[in-house]
Parts: C-alpha cells; structure tokens; sequence
C-alpha cells in the first residue's frame, strides 16, 4: 500500500476507536444509573437494550429505504458522507445526554443512546467495507483485523478514562456530579464532531460498491447465512452481557463487594481481554517466518496484557489483583495454537473456552470466579471474524446483501444483557451467567455445522481467510 493510502487508512479506523470507546464505557455508566435511579438489574440493562438496538434499527431503516427507491442509498451517498452523517447524528445524541440527566430522566437518557447508536450504525455500515476497499483485495481481511485492533484499543481505554472522568484519579469517590456526566458527554460531543470535521477536510477516495444493487433477499436461501445471523446476534449478545452485567456482579459480597468507582478496571480488563485475542489474531495481517510467528504468538497477548496493567496504573489503580489473569491469558495462546488460523476450528476452541470459563465461574466464588467471567473476552476476542468468514462464504453477488444482514444482528447485545439482566432478578447476579454458557454452546454447534454445509456445496472452509471486523 502507498504511504498516502496508508496515512488514509489511518485516518478512516479513528472512527473504530470511538466505537469502542463508548460501548464499553456504558459498563462504568449502567451501574451507576442503576444506583442514581434505584432500577432494577433488569431495568438497567435497558441501555444496552436502546443502545444495540439502535445499530439494529438503523441498519433496517437504511435496507428498507434502499427497497422502496430501489437503490442502495448509502453506496449513492458515498461511505466518505455516509460515516460524517453518523458522527453528526451521534453529536446529537451525545448533547441530548446532558439535559437528560440534568432533569433526572432515565426514558430521556435511552433516548439520547438510541440517537448515538443511531449514528454509530451508519458509521459502521460504511466503515467496514470502506477499509475493506482501501487496497487489494486480498489483504482486505489484514485491514480489516487492524481496524478491530484499534477498536478493541478503545473499549480497553473507555472505562478507564470514564472512570477517571466520573470518579476522579484514585476512585476514592462513590457519589457521581452531574457536573461530571455534563462534561464527559460535552467532550464526547466534542470530539465527534471534531473528527466530523476532519474527515470533511481530508483528502479520502471516493470509493463505492461496484456491485449491481439486489433487491429483495435472496440472500436467505443460504443456510450459513441464516445460521450465521443467529450466531453473530449470539456472539454480541454474550460479549456484552458479560461486561454489562459485571458491575452488578462486582458488588456482590462473594465477588468483592466493590461500589462503582473500584470496577473501572476490571471492566477494563474484560475488553482487553478482547484486545489480547485480536492483537495476537493480526499476527497474521504480517508477513513472516513461521518461526518468528510462533514466538509472536506466545509474546504478543503478554505485550497487550502488560499494556492493559500500565494504563489501568496510570489511571491510578491498583493493578496487583490482576496479575494472576496472565495463567487465563496462557488459554488463549494454546486454542491459537491449535486453531491454525482456520475459521471452524477456531470459533470451535473459543467456544468451548468460553464454556469452560463460564461453568468454572458459575461453580465458583471470589477471585477465581471473576477471573473465570472475564476470560469471556478471551473467547469472543477473534469470533467475529470466523462467524462472518464463514456465514458469507459462498454467497457470490449476494455477498453485500449478507453483510449488512450480519451487521443488522448486533441486535444481540440489545436483547441478550436484559434477558440476563431479567433472569439476575429471579436467581441472582452470580447464577444468571449461565446465559452465556448457552450462548457459547450455540456458536460451538454454528462452527460444526457451517463447516458441514459449506462442504455440501463444495467449499472447502480451511481455506477461507478470517475476515470482518468489529
């Protein structure tokens, strides 16, 4: 790639970062909801609900649109003005936050994240197959993985800057300002529409599809696609239930007994869990000795890990109650290992990883179990890109058609986090994370039988590059 391109690309993945950033920082600002305005562990769990919905709403408004005038709106508008759109959009949202706590309005706050995560669905619509389109097609994937490094760079600085911002330096606080809410959602506002801004003024290319606008869905008729759907809406659903759930879970007696301003790190440690995975995963993206990648392999999750420990210290947290994770991070090198870099086989390991963790932490308490929790983000950390290799492989000119319907199954983490926010209520913070052990247990059948039906239409799935990015 050129080095103008390169600087290009750069520019573009800024708009992952904030993506995460923000998600992950709803796992600092959900607790706290729940405290101010006395819900129910179901009730807080609504903002996920609003906030993954609204990428599911927007994706159908913009499918449905794009039917009735019979042309593909956003490939019209070009992905440039498609992803400036959505910052502006979630200016708005972020600006509306403020009067919304200011007047003590929990209805008015889901609102307000509606509208974000309005703009965020644009964003990501356009985003992805723009970095996919900056370069050759067959290091596509490549760019693609970097993006979702980036991302994950930025769901693991969100709930500490949050933190910082919400609590002060130390945590030593446990009442929250709404002079503090005004100015973390004033400075998101902010840096929006800043890179708003600057993405008005630099130089990006006009990339489009080039493929013919498909009306209908015929997508569908493609059994991985349908079954893929499912698992991406899963996959979601369980690596934000796990985290949106944790603050609850964090103030249980059995798990520490922490209040809101001493779980910023262990939210932190959960989505680097997901950035250990997807740094070790863009390995690959390299050119290098086989050699040279084993050792990467082994070396990189503990560069990342190490990483996680410093800016959680820096941030002024005590980090020694998270050095034993470097044993759940060891799991995550071997099911690498054994994984081979093949789709099936590798959503297979992770999954069963996952059911692992999670049985351990259900039949556990105390550090153990937490550790247990959070190696949840060691499983879902390279998922994505499995399940959306696997679920478009063989799709031909409806490629396009089943992207947008994967990306529309980030409903999950809209449903998934309120049905175990429910269930918490019933049986207990602590039992109800046997949501996840199921939601493990599916992605593990979608890696058996896509690999099965993908050979009945002559496909052979090892040889299929891991792509998407999330």
């Amino acid at each position: 790639m050129q080095q103008n391109s390169k600087s290009q690309l750069y520019t573009l993945i800024t708009v992952f970062f904030f993506w995460g950033f923000v998600a992950a920082s709803n796992g600092i600002f959900i607790p706290f909801c729940k405290s101010h305005f006395s819900l129910s562990q179901f009730q807080s769990q609504l903002i996920d609900f609003t906030f993954y919905g609204g990428y599911f709403i927007g994706s159908i408004l913009l499918f449905v649109l794009s039917q009735v005038v019979k042309v593909d709106i956003l490939n019209k508008i070009g992905y440039k003005k498609g992803i400036i759109y959505g910052l502006l959009i979630s200016v708005v949202g972020a600006l509306a936050i403020i009067p919304s706590v200011n007047v003590g309005s929990f209805p008015l706050i889901l609102g307000s994240f509606f509208i974000v995560a309005l703009g965020f669905s644009l964003q990501q619509t356009a985003a992805q197959p723009f970095v996919a389109a900056m370069g050759s097609p067959e290091t596509g994937a490549h760019r693609l993985n970097l993006a979702g490094g980036v991302n994950s760079l930025g769901t693991t600085l969100g709930p500490i800057v949050v933190g910082v911002v919400l609590f002060g330096t130390v945590g030593s606080q446990t009442d929250v300002s709404i002079t503090s809410i005004n100015s973390l959602y004033l400075i998101l506002a902010g840096v929006f529409a800043a890179v708003a801004v600057f993405f008005s003024m630099v130089e990006l290319p006009n990339i489009t599809s080039q493929e013919a606008f498909e009306p209908g869905a015929g997508a569908f008729k493609y059994p991985q696609l349908v079954l893929g759907m499912i698992a991406i809406f899963t996959y979601v659903g369980v690596e934000v239930s796990i985290q949106s759930n944790m603050g609850a879970l964090l103030k249980d007696a059995a798990f520490g007994g922490f209040d809101e301003s001493h779980i910023s790190h262990f939210i932190s440690l959960y989505w680097g869990s997901l950035m250990i995975g997807r740094w070790t995963g863009a390995i690959s993206a390299f050119d290098l000795a086989k050699s040279t990648k084993k050792i990467l392999g082994v070396v990189m999750p503990y560069l990342a890990f190490g990483l996680i420990l410093f800016v959680n210290s820096m941030g002024g947290k005590d980090v020694s109650d998270l050095f034993m994770y470097a044993i759940c991070v060891l799991g995550l090198i071997i099911a690498n290992f054994i994984g081979q870099e093949k789709p099936a086989k590798t959503l297979m390991l992770f999954a069963i990883f996952g059911i692992i963790a999670m049985v351990i932490g259900l039949m556990t308490t105390g550090q153990m179990a937490l550790y247990a929790f959070i190696s949840g983000g060691l499983a879902c950390s390279i998922m994505w890109p499995c399940i959306f290799s696997l679920s478009i492989a063989g799709l031909g000119k409806y490629t396009s058609q089943g992207s947008s319907f994967l990306i529309m199954m980030i409903l999950g983490g809209a449903i998934i986090p309120p049905l175990q926010g429910k269930l918490a209520d019933s049986i207990g913070i602590h039992m109800s994370y046997i949501i996840p052990v199921f939601c493990f247990a599916y992605l593990a059948f979608f890696a058996f039988k896509a690999k099965a039906v993908l050979k009945t239409q002559g496909i052979d799935e090892d040889q299929l590059e891991a792509a998407g990015g999330h």
